[in-house]
């Protein structure tokens, strides 16, 4: 419902680019700097400063005119967006633009098959996600870089707002070849002994497990930490590799564990439960395209 003009020069003035914003429209560069040159023309006003780079091909800049022009772009884009959804919802139909962000684990092995069945349902629906340790989402989610979050451990801020998404087991992984592999569970002690592979700081899986440790007497300094790791797939493939053992979500091991290449192990004392949570800014509530994959992602997640 956007003038079509008015999205290829906000496209244009996001990229500052006239190349990239072909890419990101899906319209061939000259096809681009036309519709510029037809909006300059209605408007009466240059909207960019063109100037040859050294060797890099033509730099744009906006003007003055053109800085004040992208003000009323966005806000005109903004009003079609919300006039779109209030159609909609006369046909209980869901539309707009969808951002959400994740945490790593989430958005890798549990966000794909919901993902898959929201968009079956609610077909006109543009989706964007992102994704990063815990700290980086909720970061996004009070930046509203992202209209929801989820995230996989505590959010350790105030300015923003928790509810449970589906229940977490994060468990103990180690090489078949390693001395535990065949056993029933081991000493919480005994962890003291072993190389382990954790993730990096910032993240929620990281700060679930250290609180968890420490709850049976393993303070962070008390253990071995062999290195410290971005992922979950990478503590996987580090525990394969008989680097160490570590602890990751169960809902990341199916398909390793069908092949044989881990081994969970019990730690006697130790449960390491958490859920997967929806992040947003405290005193809102989702809306539009958002609220419908929050109602949507609960009740698929634990089904």
């Amino acid at each position: 419902m956007e003038n079509f003009r008015l999205k290829v020069f906000r496209a244009v003035a996001e990229e500052m680019s006239f190349r990239k914003a072909a890419e990101v429209l899906h319209l061939s560069q000259p096809a681009v700097s036309q519709q510029i040159r037809a909006l300059e023309e209605e408007a009466g006003v240059r909207l960019f400063d063109r100037a040859r780079g050294d060797g890099h091909g033509t730099q744009i800049a906006l003007t003055e005119a053109g800085r004040v022009l992208v003000g009323y772009a966005t806000k005109a884009a903004e009003t079609m967006e919300e006039a779109q959804r209030a159609l909609a919802a006369l046909n209980d139909e869901v539309v707009g633009e969808l951002r959400l962000g994740a945490s790593t684990t989430v958005a890798q092995y549990v966000l794909p098959r919901i993902l898959g069945a929201f968009m079956k349902q609610y077909p006109h629906v543009h989706l964007s996600l992102v994704s990063g340790n815990t700290e980086k989402i909720v970061e996004a989610v009070v930046e509203e870089r992202v209209a929801l979050g989820i995230i996989e451990g505590p959010a350790m801020r105030r300015d923003v707002k928790t509810e449970r998404m589906v229940r977490d087991e994060m468990v103990l992984i180690v090489s078949p070849n390693h001395a535990w592999a065949k056993a029933g569970a081991i000493e919480p002690k005994e962890l003291m002994k072993v190389p382990l592979l954790l993730r990096e700081r910032g993240s929620g899986s990281r700060r679930v497990v250290e609180r968890s440790l420490k709850r049976v007497g393993l303070p962070l300094r008390s253990l071995r930490v062999a290195m410290e790791l971005d992922s979950t797939e990478a503590i996987i493939s580090g525990v394969e590799a008989e680097l160490g053992v570590g602890f990751v979500s169960r809902w990341a091991i199916g398909k390793v564990m069908r092949l044989g290449t881990v081994r969970t192990v019990a730690v006697e004392g130790l449960e390491i439960l958490r859920d997967f949570s929806f992040v947003r800014l405290a005193g809102t509530e989702a809306t539009g395209a958002a609220a419908a994959f929050q109602r949507f992602a609960a009740g698929t997640a634990g089904a």
